[in-house]
């Protein structure tokens, strides 16, 4: 299998005049920044990618990759590819000691960074950045080699390399190095979750990325020419090794959707993350009522092609965008970081199969489906609805496991230690295939809760929040908005409190916000969580009730009662 840098550079040899990269900017977000053609694309990287080299990256370094998508940003991210390295993600804004863990786990040697990250972490920013509840790591004291984008700021450390700088130093034309990177090495170290103790992260190498790159092309249908409007790299990249252009814009479409609005209109294909597609939307019809955008909202332009994914997408969510867009084609993306893309349906036939369960769609080409039957949970501690199949269904329901050319190498604490790479996904999703082939999800196997694009497994943090004070116990749940995403409330008990028995017979809970308790631990939650995890709400509970034979805390009665504090709909 060829690298994915090799088939950018067969673009660039045959098209190197056509622009590949185009970055808007300015207050409005409608102004071409900068214009990347394949042929300066491809120059870029390989002298980049050679000075890394020559600066001494070797094969299977890490780097810690904190840059937003952008020129510089997509250019130092091939060349380290390039080079031999692997990328590494870490979520700058969790809690201090999960950094330090993370940075512990990947072990990196380089560290890429926006020169504005440095000054805010440990230059005359940093004052503000906490002032704001920013609790940012100090990157210049990180025991590594620093490489930075954009001008230089206060708190960039002494010796760090400006990216845009590096390959000018390298003299007429070059290749990073006569040997070509492994396609079967490391390339992204992605975390997604996890302890102090336990940090979880997702290894993919080159191969696998190239694969995950090819499935995404199968989702837009990416064909040379066309436009791919997003911040998302996992549509950009494939865009431009399809010879397509990626428009990169100024802004993530929840930070400017107005922006975002004008920049994908009549674009070819797009993608975005539920609560993005909300931000959208409202942008759109209130434009259309104030007479921003010609005609009734229905008229309003939006891309070719929307793929929305990287959380649940709702029917509600479709039918919406159906009416606002109805030129566009809305299609709904099913994978994980493990394996992703797996699986595409349309908003025509997810919302005609809604009374079947939550279609994902047909499983993309090379991807690999099986429903373990012997894994399912016993029903008497699911959180899976029981009407959520029709009881005459003939279809076994099991846990979804899946295999194919995007599956992760593995997990990295296990690569690290020695072990056998990955050779199949348990999703921990309930799910059957109907006689079609298409995916149906049921329910969960595992507790999990989806916020953005951040998963978070509630066991992972309850320990920590049980040992706050004044807490006898704490139980966190996710609870569903319309637009797929959900609301994370964390239901914390007092101590010295007796319960009045923790059966669904002894009568429903009393639950509350405000109280002394909970605000209490509100103040607390942002030192003992990762800011990913941290709850949109705290209420109290008179106790917490549970179900089955196992007496787990029954997440969606707590659910159900809480749903009317946050405003969103019950389970």
């Amino acid at each position: 299998m060829k690298h994915l840098v090799d088939e950018l550079l067969d673009v660039a040899r045959s098209t190197p005049d056509v622009v590949a990269l185009r970055w808007f900017g300015g207050r409005a977000g409608g102004r071409v920044r900068e214009e990347v053609t394949f042929g300066g694309l491809a120059e870029r990287v390989e002298r980049t990618a050679a000075a890394l080299r020559a600066q001494g990256m070797e094969p299977g370094d890490r780097v810690l990759f904190s840059i937003r998508p952008r020129p510089e940003g997509v250019v130092l991210c091939l060349a380290v590819l390039r080079a031999g390295g692997a990328v590494v993600f870490v979520d700058p804004g969790s809690t201090p000691e999960l950094f330090a863990a993370r940075i512990a786990a990947a072990r990196p040697r380089w560290a890429a960074t926006e020169a504005l990250l440095y000054a805010a972490s440990s230059g005359p920013l940093r004052g503000i950045a906490r002032s704001r509840g920013l609790l940012l790591p100090d990157y210049g004291q990180l025991p590594v080699r620093h490489l930075y984008t954009g001008r230089w700021l206060p708190g960039v450390p002494r010796g760090a390399h400006r990216v845009a700088r590096l390959g000018r130093a390298v003299p007429g034309t070059v290749r990073a190095s006569e040997e070509v990177a492994e396609a079967d090495g490391e390339a992204l170290v992605v975390f997604t979750s996890g302890t102090t103790s336990d940090p979880k992260a997702v290894v993919h190498t080159a191969r696998t990325l190239g694969g995950m790159l090819d499935l995404f092309a199968q989702v837009g249908d990416l064909k040379p020419g066309q436009r791919a409007h997003t911040d998302q790299m996992f549509l950009g990249l494939p865009a431009i090794i399809a010879g397509g252009t990626w428009e990169i814009p100024a802004r993530a479409p929840k930070d400017a959707p107005e922006a975002f609005a004008r920049g994908v209109a009549g674009a070819d294909s797009s993608f975005l993350v539920p609560a993005d597609v909300t931000a959208l939307l409202d942008v759109l019809e209130a434009g259309s009522e104030a007479g921003s955008f010609a005609g009734p909202a229905a008229s309003a332009a939006g891309p070719a092609v929307l793929a929305v994914g990287a959380a649940p997408v709702t029917v509600a969510l479709l039918e919406r965008g159906r009416r606002v867009l109805p030129g566009t084609r809305w299609l709904a993306v099913y994978g994980a970081t493990e394996i992703l893309p797996a699986a595409v349906t349309d908003a025509d036939e997810k919302i005609a199969a809604v009374a079947a369960g939550d279609l994902v769609g047909r499983p993309l080409g090379g991807i690999g489906v099986r429903i373990d039957t012997a894994a399912a949970r016993d029903p008497e501690d699911s959180e899976t609805p029981t009407d959520s199949v029709d009881p005459d269904d003939e279809h076994e329901v099991g846990e979804l496991v899946l295999t194919g050319p995007s599956l992760m190498a593995g997990y990295l604490s296990d690569l690290d230690a020695g072990g056998a790479r990955a050779v199949e996904h348990r999703t921990g999703d309930l799910a059957y295939q109907d006689a079609e082939g298409r995916i149906v999800l049921v329910g969960r196997n595992r507790d999990m809760i989806i916020r953005g694009t951040v998963n978070i497994y509630p066991g992972l943090f309850e320990p920590r929040l049980r040992e706050l004070p004044g807490v006898a116990d704490a139980v966190l749940v996710g609870v569903p908005v319309p637009d797929g995403d959900e609301r994370v409330v964390l239901v914390v008990t007092a101590e010295g409190v007796t319960a009045e028995g923790g059966t669904r017979e002894a009568g429903a809970p009393v639950v509350r916000t405000g109280t002394e308790l909970a605000r209490a631990v509100a103040d607390q939650v942002a030192q003992v969580l990762d800011h990913g995890a941290l709850p949109d709400l705290v209420v109290e509970a008179t106790y917490v009730p549970v179900a089955g034979r196992s007496r787990k805390p029954d997440r969606r009665a707590l659910v159900n009662l809480v749903s009317p504090l946050t405003g969103t709909v019950r389970a």
